[in-house]
């Protein structure tokens, strides 16, 4: 279906298999590697004056998607997803915070400075604002480099606390969820709504592409899949977490087919269990942080997971790949196989997945 995924539909029947916790022939295994020297195509070389122009060159930056994905090799289930990126609070630019920007992310310039009733109703989502023009522009010139050789997902989008903490700066809103907490909440009904709507017309844009549903986080479903979050939620407490931001991520899951949570830090470990309570979320992404990031000290999260019939991605070196086997089983495990350079290395690497799965 895709130039450089020929083998599509084998990787989308093993991802539906992977959501109910089922395995067809072997555990879901993303493995990507460079393509050799002199197969891969030279990236546009340019010079800019700014980031922010870089950030906002639209035929730079699908030019650069289009070299990134023809350099890969995407073996086993991996896909060649790339997605129009502005930083992970577009969102919240969209309503007209300013984005910042440096080599590698960007980050909001909050514009809530008094919470106010007449504050808040100047939030707007609009669609004739600069980033969300801009992120459409990306999007479609995306689209045309891909021409049936590689896939196109939406943007990032990160809705509920973390929207409102680009809004309001974080520190801030921790006063406000216990100051004003139905305040907080509404709002963040409010930018649900928004969201569910915004999320529909990308996703029947990008159908009518002949797109799968996908984003930032390497996986796709038969339907429409999200990657819901709640950074902020380290900063609250459980009951602010279940009383004002929950109801949104219920709202998130529930207009979807499949979800994924990103669960991004020690700190919102402790809503793990409730996270997985919450209908049509199928799967967790458990990401413990810089500098904890090493999958030996997470077992126990992983088989909490798997005790609980949810699936889960993890990322773990294929030197590791036995010592793994011995703890956690192949169903509903996606393994991000890094330290993989060769055609030779992934073969070995994929029979002894396989053999796992037998066993």
């Amino acid at each position: 279906m895709f130039e450089f995924k020929p083998d599509y539909e084998e990787a989308r029947k093993r991802i539906e298999a992977w959501w109910d916790c089922q395995v067809i022939d072997r555990a879901l295994t993303l493995i990507a590697f460079s393509k050799p020297e002199n197969e891969r195509v030279p990236f546009p070389a340019k010079r800019h004056a700014t980031l922010r122009e870089r950030w906002f060159d639209t035929d730079f930056n699908a030019d650069c998607a289009f070299a990134a994905a023809a350099n890969t090799v995407y073996y086993a289930d991996a896909l060649p997803i790339q997605h129009p990126n502005l930083g992970p609070e577009v969102f919240s630019a969209f309503y007209g915070c300013d984005l910042e920007f440096s080599e590698e992310t960007s980050w909001s310039v909050p514009i809530l400075e008094e919470w106010d009733p007449e504050a808040v109703a100047r939030l707007r989502l609009d669609t004739n604002n600069v980033y969300y023009r801009k992120i459409m522009e990306m999007t479609d010139a995306y689209l045309e480099r891909a021409d049936g050789r590689f896939i196109v997902g939406y943007t990032d989008l990160h809705v509920g606390g973390d929207a409102i903490a680009a809004f309001r700066d974080p520190q801030a809103l921790c006063l406000d969820v216990l100051e004003r907490p139905d305040e907080v909440r509404a709002l963040c009904e409010r930018i649900t709504d928004d969201f569910l709507a915004l999320y529909d017309r990308y996703c029947e844009h990008l159908s009518a592409a002949g797109m799968p549903s996908t984003t930032w986080l390497n996986l796709t479903c038969d339907g429409k899949y999200h990657v819901p979050s709640n950074d902020f939620s380290c900063m609250v407490s459980d009951k602010t977490f279940e009383d004002v931001f929950l109801p949104g991520i219920e709202r998130e899951c529930a207009h979807m087919d499949r979800n994924i949570y990103h669960l991004d830090g020690p700190g919102a470990l402790r809503f793990l269990d409730r996270l997985m309570d919450v209908p049509r979320m199928y799967a967790i992404q458990w990401v413990p942080g810089a500098g904890h990031d090493d999958w030996h000290d997470w077992i126990h999260v992983y088989q909490r997971i798997q005790a609980r019939r949810r699936a889960f991605q993890v990322w773990l070196p294929a030197k590791d790949l036995d010592e793994f086997f011995t703890h956690l089983r192949p169903e509903g495990a996606c393994l991000g196989v890094g330290g993989i350079s060769n055609q030779e290395e992934a073969d070995a690497v994929l029979r002894k997945i396989a053999r796992w799965g037998r066993r």
